[in-house]
């Protein structure tokens, strides 16, 4: 099983007028649904005078979870059009908002559809696309003495450790890429120290 997908690699902006109407995009890449909640909270904060605030998230290397809201717009008119985009990119750990300020002309569905479509691909296109890496995490103790052990583990597949404390019992929490980690864990199990922990 492949263990890359394509995601966003920073945050990135967009922005569609039309008719008076503003449609601000916002493009994120997010690894759960609390960052999205958080985003989506600090969002609503800082354009807390916009009408709506719609958006799409995709999350998962197989892209299995997705959402879209519509936030009071016609129903498919606004998050569909922008998990389209997501889609359309096949994107995944993507979260884009549109916060739209109304102009005061309506657009009627089609034209709504357009302003969400269009706002959401100005975030893309404003990103760079990466190709990221499905990854574990383990967290484990060992004894100061197998240090050199461990060290060498982490330089050979090029890991990357997450957190580290070193005492007279150390422990580490490592990310490991998911096609290397029966093999990873096995060269760590042999580390006579070695217990997993958490």
């Amino acid at each position: 099983m492949e263990d890359t997908f394509l995601t966003l690699k920073s945050d990135s902006e967009g922005l569609y007028k039309e008719k008076g109407s503003k449609f601000l995009a916002f493009a994120y890449p997010v690894q759960d649904e609390d960052e999205i909640k958080e985003r989506l909270e600090a969002l609503k904060k800082k354009y807390y005078d916009a009408r709506h605030h719609c958006y799409a998230y995709m999350l998962g290397r197989d892209q299995s979870q997705f959402r879209a809201n519509d936030d009071g717009e016609p129903n498919h008119s606004a998050g569909d059009p922008i998990l389209g985009q997501i889609r359309s990119h096949e994107l995944s750990n993507v979260l884009i908002v549109v916060v739209r300020y109304f102009g005061g002309t309506k657009l009627g569905v089609g034209g709504l559809i357009t302003a969400y479509k269009t706002a959401a691909a100005e975030a893309i296109s404003a990103n760079e696309i990466i190709t990221a890496v499905v990854t574990k995490k383990i967290r484990f103790r060992f004894d100061y003495l197998d240090m050199n052990d461990v060290m060498r583990l982490i330089k050979d597949y090029d890991l990357q450790i997450i957190k580290q404390d070193f005492d007279n019992t150390c422990s580490m929490t490592l990310s490991i890429r998911e096609k290397l980690w029966g093999e990873v864990t096995a060269q760590l199990e042999e580390i006579s120290s070695f217990k997993k922990s958490g």
